[in-house]
């Protein structure tokens, strides 16, 4: 339900990326601000970005076979990874660039003074939109979580990184609007380098926050502490007395493997043992539906000597 979720907000946020990327570099071919050209650079990076969570979530769906037996579930995170890369370099950089050209060369808008201000607010009307309909989305499944705590923690990459990239998009658009419009009102170009300066800035932020986060869940992440917390107490019951201790990692956001060490009486027949790590078994998937993988180990636990 959540990739689902993710995929719808993907979606809107290409259709919306990819006008608004056409729109924007339009109107810099007729303007030849600098702001618009970064802008139109940065959607354009969205609109690939987007299409490189959608191929991700995809090839992650594959079957497993003899040389993944685990399957494909962490390549979303290894696209979600790539897309921050795209936004540091295509997005960040490249505005970052103009900028610094454009300052040291700078002129103001000379013709069709209009156009950036009506471009610019009829996209942030549809980012607007887009922003809407990731955080409806998102909504459905982080409950109670703070929308930091939210990013920080979700174990599916596509809504957290449309999420940021929607929100960077609005605050861009806000500053490219201050530097197009000062540079209208002062005849100084230098406005507008400035306001592609700080589109830079943000950029190179959102992307170094999704570099992090993605970096841990390619690197495997445990569960969350609700998901242990169910996991410990699904594990206890007949034959089981209690968890010497217990391990979980992601293997994709709706994959979790779990291995843990039970404790079993001394006297317990290997029939009795094993028709109790079943019985454990079955209690962990009802209380943690996407806990696909598990192996559990029987143990007599011991007290420490000195």
């Amino acid at each position: 339900m959540a990739h689902g979720g993710g995929n719808k907000a993907i979606v809107a946020a290409l259709a919306a990326n990819l006008g608004i990327a056409l729109t924007k570099f339009v109107a810099y071919l007729l303007t030849m601000s600098s702001s618009m050209l970064a802008e139109s650079v940065h959607s354009l990076a969205d609109s690939g970005n987007q299409f490189l969570l959608l191929v991700g979530g995809r090839r992650a769906r594959r079957e497993a076979d003899e040389a993944h037996p685990f399957g494909y579930g962490r390549e979303r995170y290894l696209y979600a990874f790539i897309v921050s890369i795209v936004l540091f370099s295509l997005g960040g950089l490249f505005a970052l660039y103009e900028a610094w050209h454009k300052w040291s060369d700078p002129h103001p808008i000379e013709s069709w003074h209009w156009v950036p201000l009506v471009v610019l607010v009829a996209a942030i009307g549809m980012e607007g939109f887009s922003f809407r309909t990731a955080m409806h989305e998102a909504n459905l499944v982080r409950g109670r979580q703070s929308w930091v705590s939210f990013i920080r923690t979700a174990k599916a990459p596509e809504l957290p990184v449309v999420l940021l990239e929607d929100f960077g998009a609005l605050i861009g658009l806000v500053l490219a609007l201050g530097g197009v419009s000062l540079t209208l009102a002062t005849e100084d170009g230098r406005w507008d380098a400035a306001g592609t300066a700080s589109i830079g800035v943000l950029l190179v932020l959102i992307a170094i926050v999704l570099a992090l986060e993605t970096k841990s869940l390619l690197l495997g992440e445990s569960a969350t502490k609700q998901n242990v917390a169910d996991i410990r107490a699904a594990l206890l019951g007949p034959g089981v007395a209690s968890v010497i201790h217990l391990r979980t990692m992601h293997l994709g956001p709706e994959e979790l493997l779990v291995a843990a060490k039970i404790e079993v009486t001394a006297t317990s027949s290997a029939d009795e043992i094993a028709r109790a790590i079943d019985d454990a078994e079955a209690r962990v998937r009802t209380a943690v539906p996407i806990a696909t993988v598990i192996y559990l180990e029987p143990d007599l636990r011991r007290e420490a000597t000195v």
